[in-house]
């Protein structure tokens, strides 16, 4: 039980820090934290989570990362759906909080794409630019293909663990940086169900991509990671 609520906890935290901050503070005029500040959200609840319960559920916060450790072998069949419910709640509570907190300071406005920091494809939002349905599943499933690379390689019994919150951070940061632009950034199925919920319309349309390029990736990149990266425990590495 205590693995579910680390996973609850950390993936609240997660979307109340990620999505709180492109929420509140991203658009603030002549102070705004931009796209850069979003991303290091993003980038830091995994990171700050990763150090605090890490060590009880292994900081999986992400159904598409339970995903690929179940296909790359690091992960329980048996513990899938647990950890995906627990993820879903954190997230859809967090986003109720913020809808809350949000909407202290008035009308909340739904209408556009991307407001309340959903995810979108089709949408012209940043710098006038609308990525089709096929661009957005295609940057969703490479990212977070990578990212789980990125996750079974920090965390191998091979690899220096101490670091691996702060590789797995850096990685979520950096994958925000590239695809902000182009849907606002999932790679997380529980992150774009928690603020569809909320908004309802072109979000809650368009979730399914939300879910099934994140844990097709999520699934790639754990199979490669087993397959055509790991280290067998034979195999002698040259200094």
């Amino acid at each position: 039980m205590k693995k579910l609520f680390a996973e609850f906890f950390g993936t609240f935290w997660l979307v109340f820090g990620g999505c709180g901050s492109a929420v509140f503070a991203a658009g603030v005029p002549d102070i705004g934290i931009g796209l850069l500040g979003v991303s290091l959200a993003f980038g830091l609840t995994v990171l700050t989570m990763a150090y605090a319960v890490g060590h009880i559920s292994g900081g999986h916060f992400n159904p598409a990362v339970s995903f690929g450790l179940l296909a790359g072998g690091r992960f329980s069949a048996k513990d899938l759906i647990p950890y995906i419910v627990a993820q879903c709640l954190g997230a859809l509570l967090a986003a109720g909080c913020l809808y809350v907190i949000l909407s202290g300071s008035g009308a909340v406005d739904f209408s556009k794409p991307g407001a309340f920091a959903t995810n979108f494809y089709g949408e012209a939002v940043y710098n006038g630019k609308a990525f089709s349905m096929g661009a957005a599943f295609l940057a969703e499933f490479l990212l977070t293909a990578f990212f789980l690379i990125v996750i079974m390689g920090a965390t191998d019994k091979w690899a220096n663990g101490k670091f691996a919150g702060i590789a797995i951070g850096l990685a979520l940061t950096l994958i925000h940086l590239i695809s902000i632009p182009i849907t606002n950034t999932s790679v997380n199925p529980a992150r774009s169900l928690s603020q569809a919920v909320i908004s309802g319309g072109l979000a809650m349309s368009q979730l399914w991509l939300f879910w099934a390029a994140p844990i097709a990736g999520g699934i790639t990149g754990g199979l490669i990671y087993k397959f055509l990266l790991q280290r067998d425990s034979t195999e002698v590495v040259a200094d």
